[in-house]
């Protein structure tokens, strides 16, 4: 445990960094299963919905250094071909 005041905050804030880290990354994945949830169910419209949810909620990610930008591209090019193969 810390005995400086300074260290005492700064674990403080590294846990609720943390937590807010780990909400952002469980929504990111949620709604990359919600867009392969409505590609397996072969209902585009709903795909191509959840797929601009999830695209944005990666561009954010990469914006707040949560992800890679290759990982988010390499995520929307997934889905893209996912969502196309329903024609």
């Amino acid at each position: 445990m810390p005995q400086i005041q300074s260290q005492k905050k700064r674990v403080k804030t590294n846990n609720k960094r943390t937590l807010a880290v780990a909400s952002q990354k469980s929504a990111l994945k949620t709604s990359i299963k919600k867009v392969l949830a409505a590609v397996d169910a072969k209902d585009k419209d709903a795909a191509l919905n959840a797929y601009s949810t999830a695209s944005s909620k990666l561009d954010k990610a990469v914006a707040k250094g949560i992800h890679h930008r290759n990982y988010a591209s390499r995520q929307k090019s997934r889905l893209a071909k996912a969502i196309n193969t329903i024609a």
